[in-house]
């Protein structure tokens, strides 16, 4: 029953779903049209908005295209290749694979969504190595494993709430921090990590593709991209006699690893002196600092880096559209007068709900946690403290954790209706191969209904 539904709501949407750029273009589009309908902002200052706009996430942009290939590259590495196949003991059923990358993929985003590149990784050896895998379902699997990020170590509203001098505190709306004990740690998000390990993968297992309608690793591979060799077989053929004082420094391990080690010892630092603190930087330094030591000499971590920095393109052009739409958003008005609107007539028991759809709507135009919490959260934290003034101060705290959660859980599970993240899993895993955004996006649209609805269950009833 599930498998069936789920095959025929990917064969029928994979007709009605473009390709992740037309996506961000019809958006921008749709976005400015309605900025200029509801606001007070007319065609100029709305391109102006999206101009400005559109270099905001350079530096995001950046960092992704980084995390990508310092995640890939590690992962052509030996020990990666060892490890890999001690997981694929695990899976030896496509049913298991599937299982094993929601679950894998799962614990792997709860330290930092920006771990979902080994989900990929992982994803793509266990279907190169375990035959009947389906790779599109499989893809949606991968995305599907990033869902948990939002109650993990990096999730950015409880890291804001909890940032001295946040945006909120300097403009008034907060008078002082919201621990994460009180977010990250509380009754309700360690229930949404649970009901994601509970329900995604048993649905995931039920909805999988059986019989002559699963499209395997092989059958979807381009047949005009050759299967590349090992790293370190290329970086062999390179060498010109192994004497030479370029091929001595070319594969020498000794440079490489002096130089991974201090990156090692960097990365070591920083946890010892800040703690647990953990964000993209410092996780694709570590990423490099892994990298190097794994690939042993510069040759192989070069070509390693080539290969893996092949199918970012994607990301380089599609970014700076999401931030323009996100500049029209923030800059005309448009967010703030939807939070308005939606938080008008809330009441205590309510506003979770108004506050996870709004975290949901606003996320296709602002596909960033912390972007989007610095648009609709200051209104939205008004109404909670408004609506919660008779409460001790420690319960007010409470009331506004749980809208700020509720926003998070919303802006993520439309990750699942929308192509922008999807950004970061098809570089890895379409590298070589003929499949596309509209024949995973189909097999999302249960787990969004069941992630959505039993999360609404969640933050309206769940303690904090």
């Amino acid at each position: 029953m599930l498998s069936s539904l789920g095959h025929l709501l990917s064969h029928r949407l994979r007709r009605w779903i473009p390709e992740p750029f037309v996506f961000a273009v019809v958006l921008t589009l749709l976005v400015g049209v309605v900025a200029m309908l509801v606001t007070e902002a007319g065609f100029t200052q709305v391109t102006q908005d999206w101009y400005r706009g559109f270099w905001m996430l350079l530096e995001f942009g950046m960092q992704m295209v980084l995390i990508l290939a310092t995640g890939f590259a590690i992962a052509l590495s030996p020990p990666a290749s060892a490890l890999i196949d001690r997981l694929a003991r695990l899976a030896r059923t496509p049913g298991a694979v599937y299982v094993v990358v929601l679950i894998a993929g799962g614990l792997f985003n709860l330290v930092s969504w920006g771990w979902t590149v080994l989900a990929a990784v992982l994803g793509r050896e266990l279907a190169r190595r375990v035959p009947g895998v389906d790779y599109a379902y499989l893809i949606a699997c991968v995305y599907i494993s990033g869902q948990p990020w939002v109650g993990g170590a990096s999730s950015s509203i409880p890291l804001l709430l909890n940032t001295e001098g946040n945006f909120l505190i300097e403009s008034g709306v907060l008078a002082s921090t919201i621990p994460t004990s009180e977010t990250l740690g509380s009754s309700l998000n360690l229930a949404y990590v649970a009901m994601y390990f509970l329900t995604l993968p048993l649905l995931m297992f039920l909805m999988r593709p059986r019989g002559e309608g699963v499209r395997t690793l092989d059958e979807l591979r381009d047949p005009e991209q050759r299967e590349a060799g090992s790293v370190a077989h290329e970086a062999e053929s390179m060498s010109i006699d192994g004497r030479s004082l370029a091929d001595r420094l070319n594969n020498g391990a000794w440079l490489q690893t002096a130089i991974g080690l201090i990156a090692l010892w960097v990365v070591a630092r920083h946890f010892w002196t800040q703690g647990f603190s953990i964000d993209l930087n410092i996780m694709i330094f570590l990423f490099i600092a892994l990298g190097l030591l794994a690939h042993r000499s510069p040759m192989r971590y070069g070509l390693a880096m080539k290969r893996a920095c092949a199918n970012a393109y994607g990301i380089v052009f599609q970014y700076p559209f999401y931030a323009g739409i996100m500049g029209i958003m923030m800059f005309s008005g448009l967010g703030a007068q939807i939070s308005l609107w939606l938080a008008d007539g809330a009441s205590l028991e309510t506003l979770p709900l108004i506050a996870q759809f709004a975290g949901a709507v606003v996320n296709f135009a602002i596909p960033s946690a912390g972007g989007e919490w610095a648009v609709i959260g200051p209104s939205l934290t008004e109404t909670a403290l408004s609506l919660s003034a008779h409460l001790s101060a420690e319960e007010q705290q409470a009331y506004v954790a749980r809208i700020a959660l509720a926003v998070a859980y919303g802006e993520t599970s439309t990750n699942l209706l929308q192509p922008f993240f999807l950004l970061a899993v098809l570089p890895v895993m379409g590298a070589g191969v003929i499949v596309h955004a509209r024949d995973v996006m189909g097999y999302l649209v249960l787990p969004f209904l069941l992630v959505y609805s039993l999360t609404a269950l969640l933050v309206s009833v769940v303690p904090i």
